[in-house]
């Protein structure tokens, strides 16, 4: 059985790259490594393999694994399914020139924790690895990997389906970017949280970027929707924004 995930608070995490495009693969190890991370190539299924059978071999393991679904010698979604029936417990975030919404839904049924199309910035995929090693090696209470809902007042979140259930069982459905709003918030709550923070894939620019404002207020009129959901988000000024209640997932 493959081992479980380091705390990656506790050292530099490890991350195992698997993209035949070479060119490809090097820009995102050259963007992983500005943030000293330990960077594995791999360019085919057998690599893969091979990296996370020398990582348990010598006592490492391998958190996070940034997986291109077209390898040569094998599909990334077989593969991706055979690494969780295997025991691996690290982060898989899947990248792929497929854009259908059926690999989507496939790679996070078959185990996946997220999934990026190509072309992609890669200021967002850093973002993204920062996010899932944050959950890997956050505090008690903070996200677990395979958390389908969470509880904030009078709200489920549907972390799969990316949506709203009411009391009533009502469904109230979010754009992407107010879901990747709420999720930053639901993994960071009672903590406030600037622009820059809750966007950081945009980089520089967030902090004079007014569209944020925009897309909480959506996000915000959304939960004010069911009685108790209008004071979850607050505005702290000259600061930013803060979930405020207790965050439960299951």
């Amino acid at each position: 059985m493959m081992l479980a995930p380091r705390d990656a608070t506790a050292a530099a995490a490890r991350i195992l790259v698997a993209e035949d495009d070479a060119d490809i693969r090097e820009l995102i190890i050259a963007q992983l490594e500005r943030e000293t991370y330990e960077i594995l190539p791999a360019a085919s299924v057998a690599e893969v393999r091979a990296a996370l059978a020398a990582a348990g071999t010598v006592g490492g393991r391998i958190d996070l694994i940034i997986l291109d679904l077209n390898l040569p010698d094998g599909d990334g979604l077989d593969l991706c399914r055979a690494l969780r029936a295997d025991g691996y417990e690290g982060a898989i975030i899947m990248v792929t020139a497929r854009d259908a919404a059926i690999d989507r839904v496939l790679g996070l049924e078959l185990g996946a924790d997220d999934y990026l199309t190509k072309p992609f910035e890669p200021r967002e995929l850093l973002a993204r690895v920062r996010n899932w090693l944050r959950r890997l090696g956050g505090p008690a209470g903070a996200q677990p990997r395979n958390a389908r809902k969470a509880h904030i007042g009078p709200w489920q979140v549907d972390l799969y389906h990316r949506r709203l259930i009411a009391p009533d069982a009502r469904l109230v459905m979010l754009s992407s970017a107010e879901f990747r709003l709420l999720q930053r918030f639901l993994d960071t709550p009672n903590q406030v949280l600037s622009r820059e923070e809750l966007l950081p894939e945009r980089g520089a620019t967030v902090a004079f970027d007014r569209s944020i404002d925009l897309q909480i207020h959506r996000l915000r009129q959304k939960l004010a929707s069911e009685p108790g959901g209008d004071d979850l988000i607050l505005t702290v000024r000259n600061e930013g924004y803060v979930l405020a209640g207790e965050v439960v997932f299951e």
